[in-house]
């Protein structure tokens, strides 16, 4: 379990990102679990609700190497992995990292950039490293994906893959801030000065610490029917053409592990999955043409299985 320290300082952290991401504690604990569960976070919302922010907060909190890469419509794979040079003198290729060699990497407005520049992430974020001209090179550890994208019926964007949205733990929304929110975020100090001015509060040690604690949460076996049943659902359900796999199955068991950590108890509650069920389930499954959004598809499966 986490030692006093750690938690207190875990609560810290998400108490400073709530003061610059206003009115919006659960989200923000989301990405936390995101963080915790060694997985990828992905934020989907329209332009201007604090998506790039959100992202920027947490960097500044965790302490840890960030690197941000802009995708456009140009952009290459070699602009995010890195490319392999020759040197006349050494007479040989040297490789030149890309930004994806960091700690902490914001792909904003990764559904901008066309397809075969969206793969370049595929390894890193599945395997935690990248192989280029045939030669493996690491990823620094702790390394934490978070990917902006805007709907995509916007105009200029490529929707994700199935595949890649699988490597992302998390799918998450802002939406539009509260009444009481948005008056402080309009009267308040500019939120890229505010993190500016922010200081670390954990660091890689602290998050590596806090994935070993999240491993050793209990899930019992009813919890591990559950969730067993929750994903033979979906691949009955009305209106989903492809269900959840295995993989998304312990993607959201090691998410109500970080959850329930992050919540101070040492084992998972029924409660928990339902509260990532959405999350981690949406963007997984694939609906027919006219059975509509996936996140209410995900709500309906959660309320169709029954918790013994």
């Amino acid at each position: 379990m986490l030692t006093d320290g750690l938690r207190s300082a875990l609560d810290r952290a998400q108490a400073q990102v709530n003061g610059l991401v206003l009115g919006k504690p659960h989200e923000v604990r989301l990405a936390f679990v995101a963080l915790l569960s060694d997985g990828h976070l992905l934020i989907e919302d329209l332009p201007g609700l604090g998506k790039t922010t959100l992202a920027h907060a947490l960097a500044a909190t965790l302490g840890l190497e960030f690197q941000r890469v802009q995708f456009t419509s140009d952009l290459l794979p070699a602009d995010v992995v890195g490319v392999s040079v020759f040197d006349p003198q050494a007479r040989s290729f040297q490789f030149h990292p890309g930004p994806v060699f960091t700690q902490v990497l914001l792909a904003d407005e990764i559904n901008r950039a066309p397809p075969r520049t969206q793969s370049a992430l595929l390894e890193a974020m599945a395997e935690h490293q990248v192989t280029v001209d045939g030669t493996t090179h690491a990823l620094p550890d702790p390394f934490f994906v978070i990917a902006t994208q805007n709907p995509v019926d916007l105009a200029g964007t490529y929707p994700l893959p199935d595949s890649q949205l699988d490597r992302f733990l998390l799918r998450l929304a802002l939406g539009y801030p509260g009444e009481a929110a948005e008056r402080d975020l309009l009267a308040g100090a500019n939120r890229r000065d505010l993190i500016a001015q922010t200081l670390p509060i954990l660091g890689s040690e602290d998050v590596i610490a806090a994935r070993s604690a999240v491993n050793a949460v209990h899930a019992s076996d009813a919890l591990i029917g559950y969730v067993q049943a929750l994903l033979a659902r979906s691949r009955r359900h009305p209106g989903v053409r492809v269900g959840l796999s295995p993989r998304a199955g312990l993607a959201l068991l090691r998410a109500a592990r970080a959850y329930a950590l992050l919540l101070g108890r040492a084992h998972v509650l029924p409660e928990d999955v339902q509260a990532l069920f959405a999350p981690v389930a949406a963007h997984r499954l694939v609906a027919d043409a006219d059975a509509g959004h996936d996140g209410a598809l995900a709500k309906a499966i959660l309320h169709a299985v029954p918790v013994d």
